[in-house]
């Protein structure tokens, strides 16, 4: 039977949280998790947790559960934003996704800008993956557009194309139903339901498809990365991190 790469991970407090390929999972935030939490993620070999966030959505809310220093000892957590909220042209880069009504970068309409403008960063998190002596975890803070970034050169990368649109839609749904039970309202979304969720998804599916199509080939992405700084040698460590799929 094959594996289904789109069912949720069950981490204490963990939100959105499922496993990608190989030795890579992604979530939302890493304040959701739980001291539990923590020791569930080091019993599944996770020794790196990549914070893909700004620096002021680094923080701690009421809500979220108190955590010891203790219950994350022995899993770095390394911050490797995608975007730079003071670059000159930030406006810009928004662009694409404000064009398409979306009040802030959620839409994979701005997954072309992010690599136009902060390939270095993008570049930045594959090196961080590559260096990740167990499994790693990608989270922002809903754990789907930059996440899904992320997560999408990846599959790329090795060559499952296939799961692209299903790992989108799948942390889609996911952060929408937390939205459904969330003790603190989004600012700019809402719980969707029925034809109004489909209507959501069905543009964000559309926008990946179209990025997806402009890396024809894992070479596409691989040479990206490497233009960015990435070694030949980082590629293979990623490659084998995502598991004898890779090519």
């Amino acid at each position: 039977m094959s594996e289904d790469f789109t069912a949720p991970v069950i981490w204490e407090g963990a939100v959105n949280a499922r496993r990608v390929l190989g030795g890579v999972y992604r979530m939302g935030r890493l304040e959701w998790l739980t001291d539990h939490g923590w020791q569930q993620l080091r019993r599944d070999g996770v020794s790196t947790v990549i914070d893909l966030r700004g620096t002021p959505e680094r923080r701690r809310r009421p809500t979220d559960p108190e955590v010891s220093e203790a219950a994350y000892a022995g899993i770095e957590i390394l911050h490797r934003p995608v975007e730079d909220h003071t670059h000159d042209g930030y406006e810009d880069y928004l662009a694409p996704a404000l064009a398409d009504g979306a009040p802030y970068p959620n839409h994979p309409r701005y997954y072309p800008s992010t690599l136009q403008y902060f390939p270095d960063r993008v570049a930045a998190v594959f090196t961080a993956i590559a260096a990740a002596p167990g499994s790693v975890v990608l989270h922002c803070s809903a754990g789907r557009d930059r996440t899904g970034l992320v997560v999408t050169l990846l599959l790329l990368l090795a060559g499952r194309r296939d799961l692209v649109g299903p790992q989108y839609d799948a942390g889609a749904r996911g952060i929408n139903e937390w939205h459904r039970i969330s003790p603190v309202p989004h600012p700019h979304e809402r719980h969707l339901d029925g034809a109004e969720l489909d209507a959501f998804l069905s543009g964000r599916i559309e926008a990946l498809e179209e990025f997806a199509a402009s890396l024809p080939d894992a070479e596409a992405v691989a040479d990206l990365l490497t233009a960015h700084g990435m070694t030949e040698a980082e590629l293979a460590a990623v490659r084998a991190k995502l598991g004898p799929c890779a090519p």
